[in-house]
C-alpha cells in the first residue's frame, strides 16, 4: 500500500482529493503530519514524516519517495490508470494537460505567493509574468472547453483550482473563471477532505 504523508488545510489537501476523486482509497493509507506552521516556538520537523524538508505532501511507494504535487499527481495517475482523472499518452490534449499540471507549480503558484506578499518586482515579473497574465491563460482555455483541458473535469483542474480554496480573495472579476472555480471546489470530494481535515485542525 501506499502512504501520503498529509497536513490538514495544506499544500496534501489536494491530493487527499485527488485520491478520492479516483476512488483509490483502498490504495493509499493517508497519515497525518505536522508541518512547520504547526510548530509550537522551538519545535523541530515531524519525526514522523519522512519529507526530508519536513513539507507535505509526500508519497511514499515502497522505496520510491514522491515529492511536489504536480509530480505526486502524474506518478498516482500512472500507477492507477482508468480512473479518468488524466489524459492518456497519444490521447488528445494530452500536451495540454501535462502543460497545465506543470503550469501550476512553475508560474501559477509563484505569481500567487508574490502577489499575496505584495511583491512587484520586475525581474520576477519578467520571468513569471503575473496575475493578469495567468488569467488570461485560464479565460483561453476556458472560452474553447467547460474544462481547462477539455470537455471533462481533470487533475489539471483540481490543482489549478485549488489555489482558491485557501485564497478565495484572489478571484478575479471575470464571470467565467469564477464559475470554472465554483463548479470545482463544489465537487463532492473537496468537501469530503475539508471534512476529513477539519477535526485535526480544530485539535
Amino acid at each position: 500500500m501506499l502512504t501520503l504523508y498529509h497536513a490538514p488545510n495544506s499544500r496534501s489537501s489536494r491530493i487527499v482529493t485527488l485520491i478520492d476523486e479516483m476512488g483509490v482509497q483502498d490504495k493509499v493509507q493517508i497519515r497525518d503530519v505536522e508541518i512547520h506552521r504547526m510548530f509550537p516556538e522551538g519545535g523541530g520537523p515531524d519525526p514522523a514524516n519522512p519529507h526530508p524538508e519536513g513539507k507535505v505532501p509526500l508519497l511514499v511507494d515502497g522505496e520510491e519517495m514522491i515529492r511536489e504535487s504536480p509530480a505526486i499527481i502524474l506518478y498516482l495517475l500512472e500507477r492507477f490508470p482508468g480512473t479518468g482523472l488524466g489524459i492518456e499518452p497519444g490521447a488528445a490534449r494530452r500536451g495540454e494537460f501535462l502543460s497545465w499540471i506543470a503550469y501550476y507549480g512553475s508560474v501559477f503558484e509563484p505569481v500567487v505567493m508574490l502577489t499575496r506578499r505584495g511583491i512587484d518586482d520586475p525581474f520576477l515579473r519578467d520571468n513569471y509574468r503575473g496575475l493578469p497574465e495567468a488569467f488570461a491563460a485560464f479565460r483561453r482555455a476556458l472560452d474553447q472547453t467547460p474544462w481547462l483541458a477539455g470537455d471533462r473535469y481533470t487533475a489539471a483542474d483540481l490543482l489549478l483550482s485549488s489555489a482558491f480554496g485557501w485564497w478565495p480573495e484572489g478571484r478575479p472579476d471575470d464571470p467565467v473563471i469564477c464559475d470554472w472555480i465554483d463548479r470545482c471546489l463544489a465537487r463532492p470530494s473537496v468537501a469530503r477532505t475539508m471534512a476529513r481535515d477539519q477535526p485535526a485542525l480544530a485539535g
